[in-house]
């Protein structure tokens, strides 16, 4: 089969899944999860300085270059709102198994066979790569050392499968008392913070790395259980000035760097391990989606444009994982040519921002072909069936 005939043959199976999507599913939760991961790519492809060391590939950000960029990562470091949506996704999944009698088994082996699929073919290919340049590459450092950029991104699974194990417990406990809940989670992660910066107990910023997810993964509960929908307009809008006041609040204080991601010349960052900032940036890009979901819904209703979502989504996690690898591809190719990249953000550096993005993309595409089986072999349903919010 043709490359042609085979990119026809997968549109046409993308178009008939859109076709059949479910009266109750929620669009706009699947269009939030392709924006989110868009935006992780684009970024790591063309807005990090990626260069040659010497014996890695490293890949800052520019943004200590740029006056006031740091604010741009308050919305730009969207793992937060990856992590809500992925609560109104797994809470719906939950209720689900519930009401099909699979129970706490059959949900949690339906969302991690979903998962870790797709992680255990990236893993296991990443793995044979490694033995291979071993046994044929003089000194070859390995990946972990001059490839590092490659496997960094991954700690987000780890945190993710945290949630989805925990989600039969913590939707449950939200579906009775939802306020305790999510009180008591902001509490303890105070508490972590204070703990840290205040009393100089290190390893709470890792237990924070734990628990700002699963309380950033809550609020997704209330978007699945309604009451996020029912904000007006004028209410979203306050709900976002208040969390941009309490951002900046926190980041005026020593503890807390301004920018959402490791920047040059921060001590330390909020993203890893996680502070309570990076909570707060959570309720401010759910406020921001909330104002926009029912013109953006209505959007996502025109055929051509939902297939789109559609067609993204069902590589998602495919995309996520080998994004930086097509990255790696691009650079080893240059580096063999003899070109290096630019190692800072120059004039020159800006105009090449086309090709950072154009150049992975290609080589993404032909990965997501190999690999996209993966992540379709690990879904059990039909992807877009019914999201009900009970």
């Amino acid at each position: 089969m043709g490359v042609r005939t085979a990119a026809a043959a997968w549109w046409h199976r993308v178009v008939a899944m859109a076709a059949a999507t479910g009266p109750t599913r929620d669009r706009y939760v699947d269009f939030l999860r392709v924006c989110a991961i868009g935006v992780v790519v684009l970024w790591h492809w063309a807005l990090s300085v990626v260069y040659w060391s010497g014996d890695r590939w490293v890949n800052p950000n520019p943004l200590h270059t740029v006056p006031g960029g740091w604010l741009l990562t308050w919305v730009g470091q969207v793992v937060p709102l990856f992590f809500v949506v992925g609560g109104y996704a797994n809470a719906a999944g939950w209720w689900a198994a519930r009401r099909d009698g699979r129970g706490v088994r059959g949900f949690l082996a339906r969302r991690l066979r979903r998962l870790l699929l797709p992680v255990a073919g990236f893993l296991a290919v990443w793995a044979g790569v490694e033995i291979v340049a071993h046994l044929l590459v003089p000194g070859y450092p390995g990946a972990l050392r001059f490839a590092m950029i490659v496997f960094t991104p991954l700690w987000f699974i780890g945190a993710y499968v945290l949630v989805v194990v925990l989600t039969p417990v913590t939707a449950s406990v939200h579906r009775r008392a939802r306020w305790v809940a999510v009180g008591t989670l902001a509490a303890a992660v105070v508490a972590a913070d204070v703990g840290r910066f205040a009393a100089g107990i290190t390893t709470l910023g890792w237990v924070n790395t734990a628990l700002v997810w699963v309380l950033i993964h809550q609020i997704g509960y209330f978007y699945q259980d309604g009451w996020a929908t029912r904000l007006r307009p004028g209410q979203s809008l306050a709900l976002a000035a208040g969390a941009v006041a309490v951002l900046a609040a926190l980041t005026s204080l020593p503890a807390y760097p301004v920018s959402m991601v490791a920047m040059i010349g921060q001590e330390h960052s909020n993203i890893y391990p996680t502070t309570m900032v990076i909570a707060v940036v959570a309720v401010l890009q759910s406020a921001i989606a909330m104002r926009w979901r029912a013109p953006l819904s209505r959007w996502l209703q025109r055929r051509r444009v939902w297939a789109c979502v559609v067609a993204v989504n069902s590589v998602i996690m495919t995309l996520f994982l080998w994004h930086m690898t097509a990255l790696l591809v691009v650079l080893e190719l240059l580096r063999a040519a003899g070109i290096s990249p630019l190692s800072r953000p120059t004039v020159g550096w800006w105009l090449q921002r086309p090709f950072w993005v154009l150049a992975p993309a290609v080589v993404l595409v032909v990965l997501v072909a190999i690999f996209g089986r993966l992540e379709a072999a690990g879904r059990s349903t039909h992807a877009l069936g019914p999201t009900p919010r009970t």
